[in-house]
């Protein structure tokens, strides 16, 4: 196993998640001291969804004519160029076309970085190192957060923190190999749905972990303000539901290669599902804390499994293609969860967010208690 390159591709992965992190909840909170309301705030967040449907739809094509690590390099550079012009073109309608370019060529450097890892890794250790990826991501994510307290949210620190990382972490990708190999090919809403019905569990859980992820980033700070919180405790409450995700997935990892992934998986749509349920109950007391941690490790335990499963069944062009559906699923989260949760804060419920993720959760328990789940296909 070629080591050295699955931490380079680890490492420029994971610069996109504390670029990400930095950046997207001080534009949020940007939006939020402008007077915009919670919708407003939620079709931003949306936004990049429509750069992740785009992205998946050309990323295989690019990666045949430029090459996997070619392609990679081209778009961290092109998202360190969309996340500063942030700073320099501070209005609504323009950041809205920049959320979309960062959507695009961001999807494209996930697609292929998680290809390249699932290609990577052997079979008996697939639990533990693809389970180090999502928990490392969070952790990016989550220092995101932590920094932004640290550099204040009322100057552009944050964004051009977020414009140094993706503008390095490029170079770690020189001379590396191994990555899986693409045909040029453009993936259509018909092979989605094809794919949705051979692994409608998988499919279900990818589009509710975008959703949530898209909401935690951006919808979350603004709901623990609306709660009554400083805007020093709101970041704080999303670095603790980042905590959650990143502290537990390697112990899920490691429990995927030794018990079943199904079961697993179950286990933490259960766990999503009550701790959703209990957000709204327990917001005003300390008992939220421990809650928020369950919430981000059962909601990205359900991602980690997904991408197991994922890389047990397919290689190389096929794993592309599998990933480049997995970005397909995640546009729709991210384009369904933000619009849903910013509308009903604003019109139906302040709770809207957790409940809209309990909803989510329940469908998934009803989905995975059905035969044929996780389709008829055997891992590879």
């Amino acid at each position: 196993m070629r080591w050295a390159t699955y931490f380079a591709v680890l490492a420029s992965v994971l610069s996109v998640g504390l670029a990400l992190g930095v950046s997207m909840p001080l534009v949020s909170l940007r939006l939020e001291s402008w007077g915009y309301g919670s919708f407003a705030i939620g079709v931003m967040a949306a936004m990049p969804a429509f750069g992740v449907l785009l992205g998946a739809k050309v990323s295989s094509r690019l990666a045949s004519r430029l090459g996997t690590a070619n392609l990679m390099r081209l778009c961290l550079w092109a998202g360190a160029i969309s996340i500063g012009l942030l700073a320099v073109l501070p209005s609504y309608p323009l950041w809205l076309l920049l959320r979309l370019l960062i959507g695009v060529v961001l999807t494209i450097v996930f697609i292929l970085g998680e290809s390249w890892i699932n290609q990577l890794v052997i079979e008996r250790w697939r639990g533990r190192l693809v389970a180090l990826y999502g928990s490392s991501y969070a952790l990016s994510q989550l220092s995101g957060p932590l920094l932004l307290g640290v550099l204040g949210t009322d100057n552009d620190a944050g964004i051009w923190v977020g414009v140094g990382l993706l503008t390095l972490s490029p170079i770690l990708l020189l001379g590396r190999s191994g990555a899986p190999t693409a045909e040029s090919f453009s993936v259509t809403f018909g092979d989605l749905l094809n794919f949705c019905r051979g692994l409608p569990a998988i499919a279900w859980a990818v589009a509710l972990f975008a959703a949530f992820e898209a909401m935690i980033l951006t919808l979350l700070p603004v709901y623990c303000l609306q709660q009554g919180f400083t805007a020093e405790i709101a970041l704080a409450m999303v670095s603790t539901v980042v905590v959650g995700d990143a502290l537990l997935q390697l112990p899920i990892g490691a429990l995927a290669d030794y018990l079943p992934r199904r079961t697993l998986f179950l286990g933490c749509a259960l766990l999503l599902l009550a701790s959703s349920l209990a957000i709204p109950v327990l917001m005003d007391t300390l008992l939220i804390w421990p809650v928020w941690v369950l919430f981000g490790a059962s909601a990205g335990g359900l991602f980690t499994l997904s991408l197991i499963l994922i890389g047990e069944r397919y290689r190389d062009d096929a794993l592309v293609r599998a990933n480049a559906h997995i970005a397909q699923l995640w546009g729709i989260g991210c384009l369904i969860g933000p619009l849903a949760a910013g509308a009903g804060s604003q019109w139906i419920s302040g709770h809207a967010l957790p409940l809209l993720m309990a909803a989510g959760a329940l469908g998934l328990v009803v989905l995975l208690l059905r035969q044929g789940a996780f389709g008829a296909t055997q891992p590879a």
